[in-house]
């Protein structure tokens, strides 16, 4: 079945920026860790899907897609096929947006955590893991701040 205008746009209609599926599930594993957070805070750059003020870290969940995981199919063509233009310049926009958002985080001495979506819907538990890990070299002082892609 070809997709229509209408089918594409019910589906982009339900994409929102905040509250998805992976953020609140990482979100709810550490609270039961005893991690307490703030959720899309609006007072640092970039506007983090947790922070987690105690320890200066701040964790995006990317989305695979629009955070260009896939960036050399979407290029060649393999994943988008209509309206190309706007979608490469759209991914490339939010690809340097990130990496000015990690920069102006690091030099304000925040760590950074990054997240494909999918690895967190997947694998939550051992995405909890890498926080908790990051979150205790914090603690310890034995980390200078950094960005942490996993």
């Amino acid at each position: 079945m070809a997709e229509t205008k209408e089918y594409r746009s019910k589906m982009m209609s339900k994409i929102h920026s905040t509250g998805g599926k992976a953020e609140i599930m990482l979100g709810k594993s550490l609270w039961h860790q005893g991690i307490r957070y703030y959720r899309n805070y609006k007072d640092l750059p970039g506007k983090p899907d947790l922070v987690i003020s105690k320890y200066k870290t701040a964790v995006f969940i990317d989305g695979e897609f629009w955070h260009g995981k896939t960036w050399d199919k979407i290029k060649s063509g393999q994943m988008v096929h209509k309206n190309r233009e706007y979608w490469l310049k759209k991914i490339s926009y939010n690809m340097k947006h990130d990496q000015q958002v990690n920069e102006e985080l690091i030099s304000r001495g925040w760590t950074v955590i990054r997240f494909w979506s999918r690895e967190v819907e997947k694998n939550c538990d051992y995405c909890t893991e890498l926080v908790m890990l990051v979150l205790r070299g914090v603690k310890e002082n034995s980390q200078k701040p950094e960005v942490y892609r996993f």
